[in-house]
Formats: C-alpha cells, structure tokens, sequence
C-alpha cells in the first residue's frame, strides 16, 4: 500500500489539490475531517478541550466554536502547543481507523491530508510527501481574500503560527507550486498523478491487502503441502 502524505499551508491550495486526488480517484483521509469528529460535542476530544480552555470556547448548542478556538491558540504559541498535545493520541487514532478502513477495501493508494505532517512526524509513515507551495505574499493575500473577515494582524498570525512552507518545501519529495492559475495547478498536478499512480515497489505491495493475502496464500499452501508430506511419510513407515 501507497501512503502519500500531502501537506502545505494555511490557503496555500492543499485542499484544491486534495480535492483534485478526490476526483481522480484516490481516496483521501483528512486529518482536519477527523479533527472534527474529535470534537464533536460529548466526545473524549471535546471534553478534554473544554476542561482546558473553558465554557467560553462553546456555541449555544454545546459544540465546539472553533473560530474563537482558533483565535485563542494562534495568537499564544503555548496555548496551542497545549491544544495540539491534548488532540494528537485521539486524532492520530481516527486517522489510523481511517487508513485501516481503505486497506481493508482494497484501496493500493491513498492520500494523507495533514497540515501538521511534519510537526506530527506523520512524515515517517508516508512517500512520497508532497508540499503544496506558494510565496508568502500570495499566501497572506489569498487568506485575506478568503476569510474577508479577516485582519491582516490576525492572517499573519495565523501563517506565523505554522512551519515555514519554504522550510516544508525543504522536506519535500514533491513540490507542487500554486502562485499561478488553477490550470497552471491542474497541469502540474496530472504529472504528480502518474507519479503516485506508478506501480507499488514490492514494499509496497507487501503491505497491502492482496499482499497480506497473498503471503497468508503461500503460508496455508506450505502448512497443506508439509501435512501431505508428512501423512505420505507416516505411511510408509
């Protein structure tokens, strides 16, 4: 099995390309879609940040309200290293269960959507990684142009409070660049495509599922062969 890890920054286009892999096929599971469900009021995630950070993080239906979470640990380094901590074991098991649920389908490549790959060291357990690229001044513009809500303080706060894409792009296998169009994206994105979509490397293959069940084939038929062997040599004596 293929575990491609997709990363970037916040309105770098990460989820564009998500999406893009969506549409072509290939499964994605989405560490900000888990995120949510940890959260879900009631949840083991949920009552572990409202201990923290307090009712006032709460809308009226008891959810969580994440923008005013949001502002609460980008502009307070501590704070949201605390968060990250409190969420990780429970996000990074929804992410595991997802990832089983794929292989169990049969799926030979899928993607991991991440913005925390790195931080997270998630890069371990997927190649080729891919970052998704845009200069600084593309990105604050673009998050602006965004959230219109926005402060430029606020956005700025919001990029600071994440690894340096330029330091990302240094960790990369693949760098895909999206200051341009979304055509320019697109074409850049079909030549990733035929990139995942290569045939596994034997490792790979190894780890997936016809790869489990052709190593637990070859097993049974050894075991079968032994014990057929062993009656025909039982016999004889």
């Amino acid at each position: 099995m293929r575990i491609v890890g997709l990363t970037g920054g916040i309105a770098s286009g990460k989820s564009t390309v998500s999406n893009l892999f969506k549409s072509h096929g290939v499964p994605v599971v989405d560490a900000d879609v888990v995120a949510r469900e940890v959260l879900r009021k009631g949840s083991g995630g949920w009552k572990k940040v409202v201990a923290a950070f307090g009712d006032e993080i709460l809308l009226e239906n008891g959810e969580v309200n994440r923008p005013r979470l949001g502002q609460i640990v980008f502009s307070d380094p501590d704070k949201r290293q605390f968060l990250n901590l409190l969420l990780a074991p429970y996000i990074a098991r929804g992410i595991f269960w997802e990832v089983l649920k794929l292989w169990a389908k049969g799926y030979k490549v899928i993607v991991l959507d991440v913005p925390l790959l790195f931080e997270a060291k998630m890069d371990k357990f997927t190649k080729p990684v891919i970052v998704v690229w845009v200069d600084p001044e593309t990105q604050i513009q673009r998050l602006l142009a965004r959230d219109k809500s926005a402060e430029e303080e606020d956005a700025r706060n919001r990029i600071n409070a994440q690894m340096p894409l330029d330091v990302k792009r240094g960790k990369a296998d693949i760098v895909i660049d999206n200051t341009g169009s979304f055509d320019d994206l697109s074409q850049h994105f079909q030549k990733v495509y035929v990139e995942v979509s290569k045939p596994l490397t034997w490792a790979e293959f190894w780890r997936s599922r016809q790869g489990v069940f052709t190593i637990l084939a070859s097993v049974t038929s050894g075991v079968v062969l032994f014990i057929k062997a062993f009656d025909n040599h039982t016999n004889t004596l």
